[in-house]
């Protein structure tokens, strides 16, 4: 990875580089944006993202660096870094992204290099904290524990738009491949690590897709699906084990609805899988996996500097046993303050049923069935 991004960035600047004696920096219109953000986490009963949050963590820091050029109107080059500390995990620079862009026409265009995966509502966007107003997307869809792994994928994307007249709307695609590649620290990873199995590697395989965004002729109404493929692959375990992963599909549905001060998301996704736990002097273990989440949220714009918002997030496996590591249900209100254009505050307070997703035992004793969750964030972005 350290070898690719070396490799990538070199081809990314050094023709900008070279461009250079023929035009000025401000011919190629350098721009560096990120932002940076501090958050709190205070749970009641049980502990969530790796972080001691049951006794109130600040164990939530991000900050994020991007530098695009654009040497013509058709070609732009960017870069994405970022730090990000969550509970226990991270506390590294990771490169986000890192691409060459070329859009030949409204119709077509292909980025390739690190690019984001084009799936779902927020998956391009979860990585800009200031563009949307909550401090954690729905945890349905969009675990923030396995971010980084979902963000991106090395290869491309093909993309464009095609209008369908006036009374049909407009029709967006995007179609990519590549190889993705997921931390051997990844929040997915978490109960193995727990049990003293942790990966040796990163897990890598095949990826492809494409997702199809329909703008109505209903006026802010989009709906819109996506679907990605992935192939076999298999990650060795600590202790000589191996755990193998059978091909599966991220499949969305979703929709978003804008007027004047409102706005309705909603999205439904599937990542079911069959795997096997080979442990050394076991016989093979069957992992079955069919997560099935769901969200629909609304916002409302009070002033021009305050935000309300409110969302039901929902997830449950079909394949896991009855109780409640089998599902997890969050009702979640919501508040968004821009202090001024660079500075802005989220106050989130959840209510949540079930422990599927991202909990742990809280100062070792047993889970209970419900927990609250209060998220505090404080961002600033250039």
């Amino acid at each position: 990875m350290r070898r690719f991004a070396i490799i990538l960035a070199a081809s990314l600047f050094c023709p900008a580089a070279t461009v250079v004696s023929a035009q000025s920096l401000d011919d190629l219109n350098i721009q560096i944006h990120g932002y940076a953000t501090q958050g709190f986490l205070y749970t009641t009963r049980m502990n969530i993202f790796y972080a001691n949050s049951s006794d109130g963590s600040p164990a939530w820091t991000e900050a994020v660096v991007n530098l695009t050029a654009q040497p013509s109107a058709r070609l732009r080059v960017g870069v994405q870094g970022r730090y990000q500390l969550l509970g226990t995990s991270g506390n590294a620079i990771v490169l986000d992204w890192a691409n060459v862009d070329f859009a030949a026409s409204d119709r077509w265009g292909i980025r390739f290099g690190k690019v984001k995966t084009p799936w779902g509502l927020f998956n391009e966007t979860q990585d800009i904290d200031p563009s949307y107003m909550w401090a954690l997307l729905p945890q349905s869809v969009y675990d923030i524990t396995t971010r980084s792994a979902d963000l991106t994928h090395l290869g491309g994307v093909l993309y464009g738009s095609e209008s369908l007249g006036a009374k049909a709307g407009k029709l967006s695609y995007r179609i990519w491949g590549g190889e993705e590649l997921i931390p051997k620290d990844d929040g997915q990873f978490a109960d193995l690590i727990d049990d003293g199995e942790a990966p040796q590697n990163a897990m890598t395989y095949v990826t492809f897709g494409g997702a199809l965004h329909w703008l109505t002729p209903v006026r802010g109404l989009m709906l819109g699906a996506s679907d990605g493929k992935m192939n076999r692959t298999t990650v060795d375990l600590d202790g000589g084990g191996t755990d193998y992963f059978a091909p599966w599909n991220n499949l969305s549905y979703f929709g978003k609805y804008e007027k004047n001060k409102i706005m309705l998301a909603a999205e439904w996704n599937r990542q079911a899988a069959t795997g096997f736990l080979n442990l050394p002097g076991e016989a093979p273990s069957p992992q079955p996996d069919d997560p099935r989440g769901w969200y629909a949220m609304a916002t409302y714009k009070v002033t021009p500097r305050f935000t309300a918002g409110v969302y039901d997030s929902q997830a449950v496996d079909r394949q896991a046993p009855l109780g409640i590591d089998r599902y997890t249900k969050d009702w979640t209100v919501a508040a968004r303050y821009d202090i001024n254009e660079f500075l802005y505050l989220k106050a989130e307070e959840h209510f949540i049923e079930g422990t599927s997703l991202s909990f742990e035992a809280a100062n070792n004793t047993a889970f209970k069935p419900s927990s609250q969750l209060t998220a505090l964030k404080i961002g600033v972005s250039f």
